[in-house]
């Protein structure tokens, strides 16, 4: 089933999805790869603020890269999320409500899903060029001298993923392998 889904993305929206559900995201998100996962965590360590408000947030896992004439970011498309997965449970405690990669999560990460009614999206690897016809405007907010890991603030409109763990923490993934084992 098809769902236009705003963002910054709502308790109530984050609730009505399902493992499975084909949606399209318009508004901000955020992209953050490994190195600045990282450097947040250890802020949060030190009692320091983060660059950008987690509340109700997506960060894509993303590293684009360089922009062609006339576009606003380059391929887009996602990175393994797994990479990510230490420091994410910390994220959704302090408001994150999505996260958009590829790639199975750790049992730590959907806990931490089901605990705070998030929801992890799946983007097609391989389609970054496809991706990034969704991204309407990118801009450097953070941690600019880590290149293309530094967080961007990304305007979208309908950009295409797939709900791989829902606020229940029913998972697409493993869904998938039991139906097919029952073939």
């Amino acid at each position: 089933m098809n769902k236009y889904i705003s963002v910054p993305l709502s308790d109530a929206d984050a609730a009505k999805l399902r493992a499975g559900d084909y949606v399209y995201l318009t508004g901000i998100i955020y992209t953050a790869r490994d190195a600045a996962h990282k450097r947040m965590y250890e802020a949060l360590q030190r009692g320091e603020a983060l660059p950008i408000e987690l509340k109700n947030s997506v960060i894509y896992y993303m590293g684009p890269s360089p922009a062609r004439e006339g576009r606003p970011i380059g391929s887009a498309g996602p990175t393994t999320a797994g990479r990510m997965d230490r420091y994410t449970p910390s994220l959704l405690d302090l408001g994150l409500k999505g996260m958009i990669g590829k790639g199975k999560r750790t049992p730590e990460v959907k806990e931490a899903i089901v605990r705070n009614g998030a929801v992890y999206f799946a983007a097609v690897g391989g389609a970054g060029a496809l991706l990034s016809r969704a991204v309407t405007k990118s801009e450097v907010v953070a941690y600019d001298d880590l290149g293309t890991e530094a967080i961007r603030r990304l305007e979208i409109k309908d950009f295409p993923a797939i709900v791989v763990i829902d606020s229940q923490g029913n998972d697409l993934y493993e869904a998938a392998i039991e139906e097919y084992c029952r073939e």
